[in-house]
């Protein structure tokens, strides 16, 4: 399993992917779409955590251009703004079950990541 985390903070990508790599799990991040969108050029995802607001390009608009790459990779969509318009919102792009809430509780992304890999 290879998984790129994409957020504007740093400082959460690369602990959340050191987490995960102390869990067997291989994870790349980015801190901009346009840093995600050239790891997909050199390696194949099957799973990207995307953070909705991000400078540029948010994570619906990066879910859109990874997918022209890589029409199999699935999504799951972060967000730290828990207003009841990012939730109908992500709820709309993502599905109900692909939207998380910042801060991440590991045992619940694990679940979760488990979960749409299986779909």
């Amino acid at each position: 399993m290879q998984i790129l985390l994409v957020d504007d903070e740093a400082e959460l990508v690369s602990t959340l992917a050191e987490r995960l790599h102390y869990r067997k799990i291989k994870a790349d991040w980015a801190t901009s779409a346009e840093d995600a969108l050239k790891l997909v050029q050199t390696n194949k995802y099957d799973l990207a955590l995307l953070d909705v607001r991000m400078p540029k390009i948010n994570g619906f608009e990066l879910k859109k251009k990874l997918q022209v790459q890589n029409p199999e990779m699935k999504f799951i969509f972060l967000t730290g703004h828990g207003s009841g318009k990012d939730h109908e919102t992500g709820s709309l792009e993502a599905g109900e079950s692909n939207y998380l809430i910042k801060p991440l509780n590991i045992e619940i992304l694990l679940k979760k990541i488990n979960d749409v890999l299986k779909k």
